[in-house]
């Protein structure tokens, strides 16, 4: 039952807000949906918890402790984000940047963007993660181009056409998959899809096959995690699309990618009996996270400077699951967290700090905590925060994850060391001045809602200072079952 209503939320929300998406009431609705979806992922949470892993829907669905950490981070994260939206949007109204049309295309298609991340989340079937993740895909083309602006069509072009190549070899990768699981199995259907099966027989799949199908899956699927060379579209995504598209891009969308190459790394290292998947991981992830942070030092514009950092960001989760164990994998799922929860309240700040300042440069964006010390602090903190400094829990993450690369594969010690320095400075240098600058821009004309901001930031604060002893048994259970 709990899940169905994680599913059938958002999908109902979807079409509710098609109908009456323009109304004045719209994102109060656009917020209960999520509320819905938040409460039934957490019933779902406890029935895990209780009961263990849950198959439903003739085998289509699975939940265990990895994937239903993901839902309730998702769900949550997804409800902040809805909060958040309601005055941004209407800010957004008011300098006539949108219309009630376009209101209730952002309204309608951010449910079903929760719709099919979820989808992709709780599915059985590799066929149908992969449907579910061309369905991400399309419904948040529509959302980076809600403006309708030569450089918004432009990034969704870019998006739909480099994502759309990266799930075409996804699809390669997914019928390759098939053909391993067909010559195992036996003729089933769809059911030789069904990841239950499918890692119950991974040591008798094809490891020709299937080494050839993670290839493909790892390149299709990274390409949506952003890891380079693949990760072009997203800082223009991240950059020209609504604020809120911006926050649950980064907050969860490249979780939610991430999480079908780690599926994907299961059966493959299962099946081939190598460290070659773990190895090719790493090598994508240590590449995205150097090559991003000197890219941080070219950009003006505040979205796609923290494009590129989440992009650094899911380089070092990436690197941290090709490490493997019970360490690596703690720490990369700890990141995660912490990551989404400090990029989803920093993009908050930075959009209500563009709106102030009336641009998204960032030269033109200074003093905001004399403008408006919420939106200037919680620009300052996030920051920090995401930079990894104490007692933030994205220190405690890094440092996990940078202690065991020196104890089991020293020379990507300094890899890390360069990606994390020069990510910081160039950061910090950027950020101070637009906190603690000099600015007479007027302010909003509704009340910005950063009370999420400030939630988020408390709770990657406490992750650093203490982990709560049943979400540390949360994450060894899923540590575990990545392996």
């Amino acid at each position: 039952m709990e899940l169905w209503l994680v599913l059938g939320m958002p999908l109902l929300g979807t079409f509710v807000l098609a109908a009456v998406g323009a109304r004045r009431y719209a994102p109060e609705v656009n917020v209960g949906m999520s509320l819905g979806t938040l409460l039934a992922a957490s019933l779902l949470v406890v029935r895990i918890i209780r009961n263990g892993p849950l198959l439903m829907g003739h085998e289509q669905f699975f939940v265990d402790p990895f994937n239903v950490f993901l839902v309730a981070l998702t769900a949550f994260v997804g409800f902040t984000t809805a909060i958040f939206s309601r005055p941004y949007m209407r800010i957004e109204e008011h300098h006539g940047r949108l219309n009630a049309r376009r209101l209730r295309l952002y309204h309608s298609m951010y449910q079903l963007f929760m719709f099919a991340m979820l989808l992709a989340l709780l599915t059985n079937n590799m066929g149908l993660l992969w449907v579910a993740m061309e369905a991400a895909t399309l419904s948040t083309v529509l959302l980076v181009s809600l403006y309708r602006t030569k450089a918004s069509l432009e990034a969704a072009w870019k998006y739909f056409i480099l994502c759309g190549v990266g799930i075409a070899q996804a699809l390669f990768g997914t019928i390759l998959l098939y053909f391993a699981a067909e010559r195992t199995l036996g003729r089933q259907g769809m059911t030789a899809l069904l990841w239950t099966h499918l890692n119950a027989a991974k040591a008798d799949l094809e490891p020709t096959v299937m080494a050839l199908a993670f290839v493909f899956l790892l390149v299709g699927y990274g390409t949506k995690v952003g890891l380079a060379p693949l990760h072009n579209w997203l800082p223009d995504a991240h950059a020209e699309g609504p604020t809120p598209v911006s926050a649950v891009l980064s907050g969860l969308l490249l979780n939610v990618a991430l999480y079908a190459v780690i599926r994907c790394k299961v059966l493959a290292v299962g099946s081939i009996g190598t460290l070659m998947p773990g190895r090719m991981l790493m090598a994508f992830g240590l590449f995205s996270a150097v090559l991003a942070a000197f890219f941080l030092w070219r950009q003006r514009d505040i979205k796609r400077l923290f494009g590129y950092s989440s992009i650094e960001h899911m380089g070092i989760i990436t690197f941290a699951f090709g490490l493997g164990g019970s360490v690596a994998n703690f720490a990369a799922l700890l990141h995660m967290t912490v990551h989404s929860l400090t990029k989803s309240s920093i993009f908050f700040t930075a959009g209500h700090a563009s709106q102030t300042a009336g641009t998204q440069q960032m030269d033109g964006i200074r003093g905001l905590v004399g403008i408006s010390p919420t939106i200037g602090w919680g620009l300052m903190l996030g920051s920090l925060a995401i930079l990894g400094m104490p007692p933030f829990g994205v220190f405690a993450s890094e440092f996990l994850i940078l202690t065991t690369a020196m104890r089991e594969h020293p020379w990507s010690t300094p890899f890390l060391l360069i990606a994390l320095g020069v990510a910081f400075a160039g950061i910090f240098m950027k950020v101070q001045p637009m906190a603690f600058g000099e600015n007479n821009a007027p302010k909003l004309p509704h009340s910005p809602a950063l009370v999420p901001v400030f939630v988020h930031l408390a709770m990657v604060l406490v992750l650093g200072l203490y982990i709560p002893p049943a979400l540390a048994e949360w994450y060894r259970a899923a540590a575990r079952l990545i392996g």
